[in-house]
């Protein structure tokens, strides 16, 4: 079995997502960017766009509103200034 990557996507009002998955694809400010288990750790600005979660064959997508993404040891956290299921 693969390895997982816990993510959390936080809006200021609520925890949108919580979960193990196996990849995020983020709007860096700086250009899109993918995160998988066991990426080296980072943290950049997020620019207006879309989160699209990806476990299996399944994916769920977000829109969001700027913010920060953290990844370390644990996983990712996107804290977002808005964020809604699309």
């Amino acid at each position: 079995m693969a390895d997982k990557l816990h993510f959390s996507l936080v809006a200021p009002e609520r925890e949108v997502f919580s979960g193990e998955v196996d990849r995020v694809d983020a709007p860096g400010a700086e250009g899109d960017v993918g995160i998988l288990a066991g990426h080296a750790p980072f943290m950049t600005a997020l620019r207006e766009g879309v989160v699209v979660i990806h476990d299996g064959s399944t994916s769920r997508t977000f829109q969001i509103h700027g913010g920060f993404a953290d990844v370390n040891a644990q996983g990712l956290t996107i804290l977002a200034e808005h964020a809604v299921e699309a």
